[in-house]
């Protein structure tokens, strides 16, 4: 006879409970680590500031992960970590950079608020293309749309940075901050698309280059933070005209999307040796396009 499973005990009741709230658990985590930066910052303890977002992003990161191993999402938890990033990402941010380096500017202050309700409305406009998750093609998944909130937190606190590596310079003074400011709000409210962490492959061969270079970073976490993060600053920056022209890629051949990522760099390549060929034949023949008017030259005597 089939025996039927045994119904929990309370005591099991209360321990799924407790562990359905770790999520929720680090979400407040990150959100006490971005206010803290805050803290840090008025005393003038910038590295410690530096640290506690960096520690932010790193609680945002896994709160989602952890949800997702756990079966554990809930309409609370999504709403809770919407409200830490705003504050952890845009709110901390922007009162860190007005203590330390805007503050004797009444620009400062609009350059502050610019900045958090730049970051507030990516993280809106995130929840809102989350909501319509059905609708948007699967391709799209592998990007983001702009700068995400945690990255745009650590790309704006470059100066702080620099000026704690190196000291005063032209990349603390007003101006200079002001720009980066706007460049970083503007980024994370654009359209452009950015590279999620989770779309990115690597290919089997370049598996112990990529150990090395995480062994390098974990030696510069412990003997140079700074340089790391700064290091880490422009290698995002960097990577985003190649997001662009790959996102292009994707979108103009959206089969391509299924086939695996070894496949489709291989397309890539093959595409890229093709292209110089046309245009080294066309240029070499003298060809034009039809209805292109024959440039006027002037006589050399003339």
């Amino acid at each position: 006879m089939e025996q039927l499973a045994p119904s929990p005990t309370d005591h099991q009741r209360r321990g799924r409970r407790t562990v359905r709230l770790l999520p929720s658990m680090v979400t407040i985590l990150g959100l006490c680590s971005g206010l803290s930066a805050v803290k840090f910052g008025i005393e003038g303890k910038l590295g410690i500031a530096l640290a506690l977002v960096g520690a932010a992003a790193i609680f945002d990161m896994l709160d989602g992960r952890l949800a997702r191993m756990l079966d554990a999402t809930t309409k609370m938890g999504a709403e809770l970590d919407s409200l830490s990033d705003a504050i952890a990402f845009g709110v901390a941010p922007a009162l860190v950079l007005y203590v330390t380096f805007l503050h004797t500017d009444s620009v400062g202050w609009i350059l502050a608020l610019m900045f958090a309700v730049c970051m507030v409305l990516r993280l809106a406009r995130f929840n809102t293309l989350m909501d319509d998750d059905d609708n948007i093609p699967d391709w799209q998944r592998e990007y983001f749309v702009g700068v995400p909130a945690p990255a745009g937190a650590l790309v704006v606190l470059l100066p702080i940075a620099l000026s704690e590596q190196f000291g005063d310079g032209w990349w603390v003074s007003f101006p200079a901050v002001a720009v980066w400011i706007v460049f970083t709000g503007l980024l994370c409210v654009s359209t452009v698309p950015t590279l999620a962490v989770k779309s990115v492959s690597v290919a089997p061969r370049t598996a112990p280059i990529l150990l090395v270079l995480v062994a390098l970073a974990a030696a510069l976490l412990v003997t140079y933070p700074l340089i790391l993060m700064m290091g880490l600053v422009a290698l995002y920056l960097g990577h985003i005209p190649f997001a662009i022209r790959s996102a292009r890629w994707v979108a103009a051949r959206p089969e391509t999307w299924h086939h695996k990522p070894a496949e489709r760099r291989a397309q890539r390549k093959a595409q890229r040796r093709m292209r110089p060929i046309g245009r080294v034949s066309s240029a070499r023949l003298r060809l034009r396009r039809p209805g292109a008017r024959q440039p006027y030259r002037e006589d050399a005597n003339h």
